[in-house]
Order: structure tokens, then sequence, then C-alpha cells
């Protein structure tokens, strides 16, 4: 890890992801939530239903993102939000990715929190909910993502006054 920020901000650490602490921002999708269905003669675990994907009209899709590996500490300088759609991100590689949420506040983010996801859960981001870009801090930062696709306004954007510098523990 890198040496602590120079720049004036807020730190955050951040901290293991799990379904009970992600839950006001979304879904956290792991196999060891449901039971299995086997499937295929018994050669397949089927796990079903592990997230709510939500949209306002427009479709359901599937993405490809290609992220570059970001450094730590983390500078977060943006966060976003999609009012029309859920964002599911899915990592293709052995990767760890960084989740920063916030909850709303009148239009605004509130305390950003952040979440460190390894590519043995996917995170399904809620409809509404302020976060930060897609941040891989290793792997080849190749996601699968699933969203929303169609017309009408889908992101909005906030530029933080002052950035969110995110740390992990040793």
């Amino acid at each position: 890890m890198s040496a602590r920020p120079e720049a004036r901000g807020v730190q955050i650490t951040a901290r293991p992801i799990t379904a009970k602490a992600f839950a006001p921002f979304g879904d956290v999708i792991e196999t060891d939530t449901v039971p299995p269905q086997m499937i295929n003669e018994g050669l397949c675990r089927r796990f079903s239903d592990l997230a709510r994907f939500d949209q306002t009209g427009g479709r359901i899709a599937m993405s490809l993102f290609q992220a570059e590996l970001r450094e730590m500490p983390y500078r977060c300088n943006l966060l976003e939000r999609h009012p029309l759609g859920s964002q599911c991100f899915i990592p293709m590689s052995q990767a760890a990715f960084l989740v920063i949420v916030a909850p709303d506040e009148g239009g605004r983010p509130g305390p950003a929190s952040a979440f460190l996801a390894t590519n043995d859960v996917a995170v399904n981001i809620a409809r509404n909910t302020w976060h930060g870009v897609l941040a891989p801090i290793s792997g080849s930062g190749l996601f699968a993502v699933i969203d929303r696709i169609g017309s009408g306004d889908n992101l909005e954007e906030h530029r933080l006054e002052e950035p969110v510098f995110v740390i992990t523990t040793p």
C-alpha cells in the first residue's frame, strides 16, 4: 500500500463486504446464501434469484467493462447514481475491487462507506444509490455488468467538494 494521501479530504477504510453490511445499498451476490438446485444430470449447482434487478423503462442488458486498476490509497472525487435502474458488477478474473457507496441526503450523497470485494462475490448496487466508479485494485479489471439500457436520463454525477481517500487495512 502507498503512503497516506497528502491532499485534504476525508479518509475512510474499506471493510470486507458482507450481505448484511451492504444491504442498505444493494445486494452482495454469493453462492452460500441459498441452497443450490442440482441440474444437468447432477453435475451443476444452480443458485437462483440472488439479486433484485430493478429498472424503470428500458431493458436489462449485459455489458463488459474493462477498468484500469487503481492504486491505494484510492482517491474518490466523483459519486454517481442511476435513478432508472440497478447496476450489477461481476468480476471476470481473480480480482479485488472497491465498492464506494453513500446514502442519499436531499439529492446529494451523504457520508461515504467503502467495501472491499473479491472475485468470489458480485455486487448489485440498488437503483438511486450513490456510488463510486468501478475501482478494481487487483486482477484484470474485466467485469460483466448487468444494468438498464434505454432512453431517459439514468446517470447523475456529483463531484465531491473534498475527495474521499479509501485505504485498506494491512
